[in-house]
């Protein structure tokens, strides 16, 4: 007998799913160690790729079931043609109240004004040094001098708040910690350390690259107090700090040695259009069939609820465990 939904937007444990992050596009120009791996994956048919209509089709009738919250990712969401087009009208859709965007910073110095123009206001930025040398051999790639300028122009065109995510990675990228810090204490950016999630391909065998939250908060107070501050409904599950007389903060986000599951509020939409109730689940149910099969809005709103429905309590990712994610992380969007 399967668990009850309690409302629309409730999960089994009466959690209010009202976020939903959006892969427009499985392609990407970087290929982060953490995320791609070593043998590359098969690009996803552009057919089998959500149409924009298809994905404002479910935005609309997942806002009538309560969602305010979207964000755009990859891949890297800014490769995909007219994406401003779908920004502008998420935007203007009735009952969403925050739209973001997460960008590996490569195409955003173009970017950024069209962008702003259409409504966007909120942007994360992956960056996971500010070493050019380590950039390229996390990434593979020598594009660390247009991110930094990307960032600066998004900055220029008034988007607030500009959040910077780190990946943290044993002894690839932990001692940039320090900079990082200092970053947070000269800009206004939002600087955010994040633990790698061993997913699909990329899990690694031993957990050696794995660097924990805890970890980098020890470091970061070596540097300075670290001030508290509150968190709003629209913060995500960051734990924010702010050093003194510092612009802007940072946050450390503990996904696999202090999970959030029993706050999450999210769901995940891939690319070729499955609903995923949990990142570091395999569950996932198929809205692009019914889409293509002109179901009625009725038939999708019960397919959101049961991608709901199957969302798990907690999730069991951890280096000590069995548990395998299939996907890789650029399969499933960020």
């Amino acid at each position: 007998m399967g668990r009850p939904l309690f409302t629309e937007n409730a999960d089994s444990y009466n959690r209010r799913i009202d976020y939903l992050r959006i892969s427009i596009t499985d392609r990407c120009n970087l290929r982060c160690c953490y995320c791609m791996p070593a043998g590359g994956v098969y690009p996803v048919k552009h057919r089998e790729i959500l149409r924009y209509e298809e994905i404002l089709r479910i935005v609309r009738v997942f806002a009538g079931m309560g969602l305010t919250k979207v964000r755009l990712t990859g891949g890297e969401p800014l490769l995909r043609k007219h994406v401003c087009g779908l920004v502008e009208r998420i935007v203007k859709q009735e009952g969403i109240r925050d739209v973001g965007i997460t960008t590996n910073g490569v195409l955003l110095k173009e970017m950024a004004q069209p962008l702003y123009d259409a409504g966007l206001r909120r942007i994360n930025v992956s960056l996971d040094t500010l070493n050019p040398l380590k950039f390229r051999m996390i990434t593979g790639t020598d594009h660390h001098r247009e991110v930094l300028a990307g960032i600066s122009e998004a900055e220029r065109v008034g988007f607030d708040p500009i959040k910077v995510n780190v990946v943290l990675l044993k002894n690839i990228n932990s001692d940039d910690l320090l900079r990082f810090a200092q970053l947070s204490r000269n800009t206004r950016y939002q600087v955010r350390f994040i633990e790698w999630m061993p997913i699909g391909r990329c899990r690694g065998e031993d957990g050696s690259r794995f660097f924990s939250a805890q970890d980098a908060k020890k470091l970061l107070e070596s540097t300075g107090r670290l001030i508290p501050i509150p968190r709003s409904r629209y913060d995500g599950p960051a734990e924010r700090y702010r050093f003194d007389s510092a612009a802007g903060e940072v946050g450390l986000i503990g996904s696999v040695s202090n999970h959030f599951c029993r706050e999450c509020n999210r769901m995940r939409l891939t690319a070729d259009g499955k609903l995923r109730p949990c990142l570091l689940s395999d569950e996932e149910v198929d809205v692009r069939s019914a889409l293509r099969a002109n179901c009625s809005d009725h038939c999708l709103s019960r397919l959101i609820q049961t991608a709901i429905a199957l969302k798990p309590a907690k999730h069991g990712l951890d280096f000590r465990s069995d548990h395998v994610c299939r996907r890789d992380m650029s399969q499933i969007g960020g």
